[in-house]
């Protein structure tokens, strides 16, 4: 056994791309020496933005020796046939022997594969690593033909045994493997010789190297917090600032700096933002007054003045950029003053939402429209949604979200209490956007509930009346996480809506925008729609569109696609939703008998029902009654498709012959009294409950009643009766749909 150490030494390595690098090279060096035979221990990877390296240990000496069986050709068959087995097996026609077969006798050859060295094996896999690394970008550079992230500079590969290190001969484009490696550019450029992992780790720290990314991580975040605890302030949690600069040093030295009076009055997530993009700088708050007050540094080298001179040029820098934001921040400040929030948004006109879907403007209208019609649904006030509709994108129009994207709605809310706007309506402006990913908060307020759901609803909408649907793993316009988001609103504050009439609104709503250049007999019909919309269309959802027809002899052709492509939406929904149950632990089965039945557009009241019927079939009264119904119904189903005949007329309890059959009969009239003011009051836990009694009746019915009886009143009685079984079931979830 031997223990391998790679390391492919360069210039800077991007920090983002350091992770990615890891992987990939410890997935091809270990899959390269496994599918040529050897075998290994453990392996780990390590980076710096200089070098990427690779530990293996226990690997094998040898790769085993290999026979293989092949059999070829038949005897007689033609001599170009022979000879292509031959060349694939790299014999001759003394090595192969016949042998019979059922069609007579065939060339079999055995194909012998020695072992080979594992110094030959790893120079052959790391030279394929090399030139075939998946960057996500490289580069060429001097007159050869290798391509890496960087110029690389040196290879260092060795296999350590009881016996001492050796190097693996290995040549790419004239760099030669050794056994040598750097240290730090500035602080220890020397080359030195390594003859172990221990030893090259060891060496490295000594020539200012940490070569753990971790350990490297951990030495700033531990340096930063106490620099910040000595002065009383606290350091700004930032994991993924943290991984970045810990890819941008190789021995970290955390600096801790000051931020000038002057722009302590800007927000702090501007201050926060501005010093995380431009400089790569932790913020430091004071945790008295919740203001960002420092910033800690991360330099790559020590100094004998202990970091002054790099602490103050940084200082300079961030004040330029801190300007910038200062002047933003003002310009913007004085436009709300000016003009208002809205008039800041006014330039949403020029600014294109999407080729087919029209402006910022036309997507604000609309949404504005469909928060009027949501606020009474959430608790909210139709005009507080609809001017936090109308003001809500305001700030895409601003200076600082034109620096920092990022800042979106969040600029809004401090531009709306600016501009004097009640606190929902500033809430609203930022919440609106989330949730933002399945960790992302789901927002409560009213408002901000009304106008997310309707930024949301129109989002998906949208893309779906141009058609411009997730297909497969491509999503562009992230329509799978709109969705998520819709649900996580309905579900997490409780909301009872039917998603179909909203999404039917938005889709006649965006249809009418696309249609407005027309004549005006077409504005006419999208007028007719809307109001047909508002007062008949909401009661026949669950119509045909032919029948929904009748309620408007003109027009509605025009919107005839709105309907499928409503159902396809609602479709979509549902899709989505079962992905979320299944990981709240909720079958797929479960969710199907719930989407089967009425109002399944309620994603709260389907939601409801779903657990109730999921818990329910965890209890023995559940798993039991499903194969009582189950048995009934399969009869059922059997003996009317038999018999052409659908036995649903009410079964007459004085044709029962049995103790068994009139206890069902006592039972189901029970059950049926409890069950439906428990549907009624969407009570479906009472109603499951009110259903487990049904379960011991119907277990002795079948252990006692023939009911394929050669009485023919009687056969008709009993299969009505099992009608009855399946109607009362039938009343909660489609069970027909549920596995067992």
């Amino acid at each position: 056994m031997a223990d391998l150490l790679i390391e492919l030494f360069s210039e800077e390595i991007p920090a983002r791309m350091q992770a990615g690098a890891r992987d990939a090279l410890k997935r091809l060096i270990t899959d390269g020496l496994v599918e040529a035979g050897l075998t290994y221990a453990h392996a780990e990877t390590f980076a710096t933005p200089r070098r990427l390296a690779l530990a293996v240990q226990g690997l094998s000496d040898h790769s085993p020796t290999t026979r293989e069986e092949r059999r070829g050709p038949k005897l007689g068959a033609p001599e170009k046939a022979v000879e292509g087995f031959l060349r694939s097996t790299g014999l001759r026609m003394d090595d192969l022997e016949l042998r019979d077969d059922k069609k007579g006798q065939v060339y079999v050859a055995m194909v012998v594969s020695e072992g080979r060295a594992a110094p030959a094996i790893v120079a052959e896999v790391l030279e394929a690593t090399i030139r075939n690394f998946p960057w996500p970008k490289s580069m060429r550079w001097g007159n050869g033909s290798l391509r890496w992230v960087r110029p690389l500079h040196s290879i260092l590969c060795i296999l350590t045994t009881e016996a001492g290190a050796e190097v693996v001969p290995l040549d790419v484009d004239g760099i030669v493997a050794g056994d040598t490696t750097r240290g730090h550019r500035f602080m220890a450029p020397d080359a030195f010789s390594v003859a172990s992992f221990e030893d090259y780790a060891a060496k490295l720290k000594r020539a200012k190297v940490i070569l753990d990314p971790a350990e490297r991580a951990d030495h700033i975040w531990n340096d930063a917090q106490q620099m910040a605890f000595a002065q009383g302030l606290e350091l700004v949690e930032d994991r993924g600032l943290l991984a970045e600069v810990a890819g941008l040093v190789e021995w970290p030295v955390v600096l801790m700096g000051r931020i000038e009076e002057q722009f302590l009055g800007l927000p702090p997530e501007v201050l926060q933002t501005s010093m995380k993009e431009h400089q790569k700088f932790f913020s430091v708050r004071d945790p008295k007054r919740g203001q960002i007050v420092g910033f800690v540094t991360v330099a790559n080298r020590e100094t004998a003045d202990g970091g002054a001179t790099i602490l103050a040029g940084n200082q300079k820098v961030l004040a330029a950029r801190l300007s910038d934001a200062k002047f933003f921040w003002d310009n913007d400040l004085r436009t709300v003053s000016q003009a208002g929030l809205e008039g800041m948004g006014a330039g949403l006109a020029d600014v294109t939402f999407h080729n087919k879907l029209g402006s910022q403007t036309d997507r604000v209208a609309r949404i504005e429209a469909l928060a009027r019609e949501i606020a009474p649904l959430v608790g909210a006030d139709a005009e507080q949604a609809a001017l936090a509709a109308r003001v809500a994108k305001a700030d895409l129009r601003s200076e600082m979200v034109g620096e920092f994207p990022e800042l979106q709605g969040l600029m809004g809310s401090y531009y709306a209490r600016e501009a004097g706007l009640l606190e929902d309506v500033a809430r609203a402006c930022v919440e609106h956007y989330q949730p933002l990913g399945p960790s992302d908060s789901v927002p409560s307020s009213p408002v901000s509930v009304a106008v997310a759901l309707a930024d949301k609803i129109d989002t998906l909408t949208g893309f779906w009346a141009i058609d411009e649907k997730p297909t497969g793993s491509k999503d562009p316009y992230a329509l799978r996480r709109a969705a998520l988001g819709v649900i996580r609103l309905v579900l997490g504050n409780g909301v009872r809506t039917d998603c179909m009439s909203r999404i039917l609104e938005g889709l006649i709503r965006i249809k009418g925008q696309i249609l407005k250049a027309k004549a005006d007999e077409t504005k006419e019909v999208l007028t007719r729609a809307l109001e047909m919309y508002s007062s008949n269309l909401k009661h026949h959802l669950k119509s045909d569109l032919e029948n929904i027809k009748i309620y408007s002899p003109v027009g509605w052709s025009e919107f005839s696609d709105e309907f499928s492509q409503a159902k396809d939406l609602l479709a979509f929904f549902h899709d989505r939703l079962k992905v979320h149950l299944r990981e709240q632990g909720i079958r797929h089965d479960v969710i199907d008998a719930c989407l089967a039945m009425p109002n399944n557009d309620d994603l709260t009241l389907l939601v409801k029902r779903a657990e109730a019927l999921s818990a329910f079939l965890k209890t023995s009264d559940g798993e039991n009654l499903l194969q009582g119904f189950k048995r009934a119904n399969n009869i059922l189903t059997k003996e009317e498709a038999k018999d052409g005949v659908e036995y649903s007329f009410g079964p007459d309890p004085k044709l029962a012959e049995t103790d068994e059959e009139r206890a069902l009969f006592t039972a189901l009239d029970t059950a049926e009294s409890a069950i439906t003011p428990a549907m009624q009051a969407e009570d479906f836990a009472a109603a499951m409950s009110a259903m487990a009694g049904l379960r011991a009746p119907i277990d002795a019915f079948f252990d006692a009643v023939q009911i394929n009886t050669d009485n023919q009143i009687i056969r008709r009685n009993r299969l009505n009766l099992l009608h009855r079984i399946r109607a009362t079931c039938l009343q909660v979830a489609d069970l027909t749909r549920v596995e067992g």
